[in-house]
């Protein structure tokens, strides 16, 4: 007997609907110890682990991780720009995507991308294009590349931090080092370098003040280049902060630092025998 190949096949193991229904946000307490025991109104970011020039197929990689959140890099180029019609004789390109790979969410997305890895691409363009110097690479295209491998929170600060070091490891001339930090408002208490839960977690005192912040920082120019909040929040509220973000870069530079020697000595030739 022919197959029907209109007919669209089931699984052959099914499961209950009641698996797949959207659950509430749990309501986490404003007050004590978070769940991962980091305290709350203090710069406590989570331990960070970097490595530069994994990928070899690529010019410049990294890879970050950030307690349960993990990230690589790569960045590609200079090249020559594929449409000609854009070529600025002046000054160089910066493109950016971000995606989240299928497995990195609890709810397991497609390879096709969205409308929130299209926003998350345009921040960090904004982020990282006042720290690189386009205009020593006229008519040519920098690429950089971000693919989240596992989503615990914080993503676009630790996208910004891992997409500086790949570009640095690809030899790009870059006026500073791009570093993100990420705080999560909850009333008059707020906690740094927020994971998955805090993120998405229902407020449990009044609506006034409830937000995130996300700052993408030059720590030796001491300049902001990127800032993005959501949520309602005084203005005196969002000025501290960003200065709570700036401190949460600051502890975050010496670990940057030490990655990219290392990443030199690496790659740096052995001493010849005179």
């Amino acid at each position: 007997m022919p197959t029907d190949t209109k007919r669209v096949r089931g699984p052959e193991v099914s499961q209950s609907p009641t698996l797949f229904l959207c659950k509430h946000a749990a309501v986490l307490p404003s007050h004590g110890p978070r769940a991962d025991g980091r305290q709350r109104d203090q710069v406590d970011v989570r331990p960070v682990f970097v490595r530069c020039g994994l990928v070899s197929q690529a010019k410049g990689s990294a890879y970050i991780e950030a307690g349960n959140t993990k990230l690589m890099c790569c960045v590609y180029g200079p090249r020559e720009m594929e449409r000609k019609d854009e070529t600025d004789m002046k000054c160089g390109k910066l493109t950016t995507d971000m995606r989240f790979a299928p497995f990195s969410c609890l709810e397991r997305g497609s390879w096709i991308q969205g409308s929130q890895d299209k926003d998350l691409s345009l921040m960090l363009h904004e982020s990282l294009q006042p720290a690189v110097c386009l205009h020593k690479y006229p008519r040519s295209q920098i690429e950089v590349n971000v693919m989240v491998l596992e989503n615990s929170g914080s993503v676009l600060a630790h996208a910004v931090t891992c997409a500086s070091l790949a570009l640095a490891d690809a030899g790009i001339e870059m006026y500073d080092l791009v570093l993100g930090c990420s705080i999560r408002q909850n009333g008059a208490s707020y906690v740094v370098d927020p994971s998955y839960m805090e993120e998405n977690s229902c407020s449990s005192v009044s609506s006034e003040n409830q937000g995130g912040l996300t700052v993408a920082f030059l720590p030796s120019l001491n300049q902001i280049s990127g800032l993005q909040s959501d949520g309602e929040m005084t203005e005196e509220t969002l000025t501290a902060g960003v200065r709570t973000c700036i401190e949460g870069c600051y502890k975050l530079y010496p670990v940057i630092q030490q990655a990219l020697t290392k990443a030199v000595r690496r790659a740096a030739p052995p001493p010849s025998e005179s």
